[in-house]
């Protein structure tokens, strides 16, 4: 987050992040100025706003 706290999601709540491959787990980029994270290998897309509500 901005403020320096980091949040964190069991990965067993999202099927494709749970099956990848290390590799593939990697391979992420920051999406809309940083409001979700992009895997494009496993086309998973998931918005900050969503874990933290």
């Amino acid at each position: 987050m901005e403020d320096g706290r980091e949040i964190g999601i069991p990965i067993e709540w999202f099927p494709r992040l749970r099956e990848a491959t290390k590799e593939q787990l990697e391979k992420w980029r920051f999406i809309g100025n940083g409001e979700g994270i992009h895997w494009e290998d496993l086309d998973e897309d998931l918005l900050v706003s969503e874990l933290i509500s």
